[in-house]
């Protein structure tokens, strides 16, 4: 499954490359040099600690890169009364008698427990372009499904704030 991404998305992910080539990388090297200065290297935590997150930091940029070579750009543009991208929904639960609040964000920016709920989510599947007053079947699998209905829409703007998924 290729990873959706919105423009604000692609934006932020060629931040942090920039960042991590530029600066992040930069350090990495350094710290590498100066624990290697350090002397006899098989005994030597700072070397291998400095080398492990020089790693780290290269595993990070050929992750993101990978990921922009291979996504999808899709639109956070909605009409101003269907569920969209970066939008936030208050729905009701049938089944718990209960209402819950969060946003609809892209596959690399969810997480649950922050209310970010991802478009590749079963509910957010499900809400996706529906409107208030619209009861939806969220499918958690074959055997298993529960209603929603949408009670109000929010047509919210990216939140740079929001963290790119890790590997």
């Amino acid at each position: 499954m290729r990873e959706q991404l919105t423009e604000s998305d692609v934006k932020k992910i060629q931040e942090e490359i920039e960042h991590r080539k530029l600066v992040v990388r930069k350090e990495a090297i350094e710290a590498v040099k100066e624990a290697r200065a350090h002397g006899d290297l098989s005994e030597n935590f700072e070397y291998h600690a400095a080398k492990k997150d020089k790693n780290k930091n290269e595993s990070r940029i050929r992750y993101l890169e990978r990921m922009l070579k291979t996504a999808e750009i899709v639109s956070d543009v909605s009409k101003e009364d269907e569920v969209g991208i970066n939008n936030t929904v208050t729905v009701y639960f049938e089944e718990d008698d209960e209402e819950q609040v969060f946003r609809l964000v892209t596959s690399i920016r969810g997480n649950s427990m922050k209310h970010l709920i991802s478009t590749e989510s079963p509910i957010g599947k499900a809400i996706l372009g529906k409107k208030v007053g619209d009861r939806v079947e969220v499918a958690v699998n074959d055997s298993y499904s529960y209603y929603i209905v949408i009670r109000k829409i929010e047509n919210t703007t990216d939140d740079s704030h929001d963290a790119i998924r890790g590997y």
